[in-house]
């Protein structure tokens, strides 16, 4: 008879057999260096420890690789020494060719995390929230963990305790940090670093906008950009959603979220099969979205990033289909105040509901012509994206002060 373990219990017992093997590695570890100690005539080495990295960039999905990239960049400009370790086994950084940055494959899912668990560094800074909650433990070789945000809104976001265990959180805006100090206060833990350095992908796709300015075309172009899940709009308005659209007369791109590519597939087929490639239509798939944001002229998204992005980075208006946000699995069930992203949405575009659905066209040209909704974005941009243009160079400083820091401790004091 086979035994079923859940995936919860499952990962129960993962974190355990890593917990343990943790503590054997590194008992061994101390007995060896012990050892080292007093065959070398108690002589303490100096200077940096064998196979300790300055500072770690790590990712568990090669989707936030806009994030490290320029980062990369600035830390290969300044001779900094960085270490990329990416979950991802396609994520683009591992192409790139640096001097000074080693972009290495981890492994995928627990292998990653395997990796993580005992490896040496100064400083390690991710984009994956979640330390020391599940799978991923914290290092006894790692001196300061940080965690970078990637996308502008609440970082109440997160699954519950998501951010409690890092030594620092770099954020874009200050509702952030009230947040963060919110959760602190009510869960009782000690301050952490809060850091207002901003957004080095919208930073990156800014520069690259500049670079590339919109095409120029005839007609408007709609970008309909859904989630994936029950509440997505393929998934509430399905078939009528895109006929209506292409009845308008306006050029449609539909890009599906990746994830639908694995857990809807056979709903993306039909809707494919359905509205093929034509004139007036147009299925896309890049990695990159730059492209397709870069040539619309208004998104139609639901609960997704991808409007903060259009918003704020293109200057265009969005319709959003859904803002229903069960709280309860997230940090933001802790705290009274209402989500900022719940705020801001009516600022910087308009509802898209079952009773508007059907004249969709007029919704479109509504916003395309609304002001307001113009005055909206800049205020946005001003509450959650501190140090446009600069946030790159913020965050490369940041660690490159606060790694010199940590060096300049472990002179009068034993290596961690």
């Amino acid at each position: 008879m086979l035994l079923y373990i859940d995936p919860g219990t499952g990962s129960m017992l993962f974190t355990v057999l890593i917990g343990v093997a943790g503590a054997l590695i590194y008992a061994l570890r101390n007995v060896l260096g012990k050892a080292r100690f007093l065959f070398s005539g108690g002589a303490k080495a100096r200077g940096k420890a064998a196979g300790r990295e300055e500072i770690v960039f790590f990712t568990d999905s090669g989707r936030y690789w806009n994030i490290f990239k320029p980062l990369c960049d600035e830390m290969e400009c300044r001779g900094q020494k960085v270490l990329y370790l990416t979950a991802s086994p396609d994520d683009p950084l591992l192409k790139e060719s640096y001097d000074h940055i080693r972009c290495e494959f981890a492994g995928e899912g627990n292998k990653a995390y395997a990796r993580m668990n005992f490896i040496k560094a100064d400083i390690v800074l991710s984009s994956t929230p979640g330390l020391d909650v599940y799978q991923w433990k914290r290092s006894r070789d790692v001196k300061w963990y940080a965690h970078i945000i990637h996308a502008p809104n609440d970082v109440t976001r997160y699954r519950m305790f998501g951010l409690d265990y890092f030594d620092a959180v770099l954020v874009s805006g200050e509702y952030q940090v009230g947040q963060i100090r919110g959760l602190e206060k009510v869960r009782e833990l000690p301050e952490k670093e809060v850091v207002l350095v901003g957004l080095p992908q919208l930073d990156y796709m800014r520069e690259k906008l500049l670079n590339n300015p919109s095409p120029e075309k005839d007609g408007v172009t709609v970008l309909l950009a859904p989630s994936w899940g029950p509440s997505s709009i393929f998934n509430r308005f399905g078939e009528k959603m895109i006929r209506t659209l292409t009845a308008t007369g306006h050029h449609l791109i539909i890009r599906p979220h990746p994830q639908s590519m694995t857990s809807e597939k056979e709903l993306i087929d039909r809707l494919q099969a359905q509205f093929p490639n034509g004139e007036g239509l147009e299925w896309n798939f890049d990695n990159d979205n730059f492209d397709v944001l870069n040539r619309a002229d208004i998104l139609i998204s639901d609960f997704s990033g991808v409007m903060f992005d259009f918003a704020l980075v293109f200057n265009k208006p969005i319709i959003y289909a859904d803002v229903s946000f069960d709280k309860r699995p997230y940090d933001a069930s802790w705290l009274e105040e209402e989500m900022w992203t719940l705020t801001v949405l009516d600022r910087i575009g308009k509802q898209l509901t079952p009773e508007n659905a059907e004249h969709i066209g007029e919704l479109i040209d509504e916003c395309l012509n609304a002001p307001e909704l113009a005055a909206g974005r800049e205020q946005a941009r001003q509450e959650t994206w501190v140090n446009i243009g600069s946030s790159v160079q913020a965050t490369a400083d940041y660690l490159t002060e606060k790694e010199k820091a940590l060096r300049e401790e472990s002179k009068t004091g034993p290596d961690k």
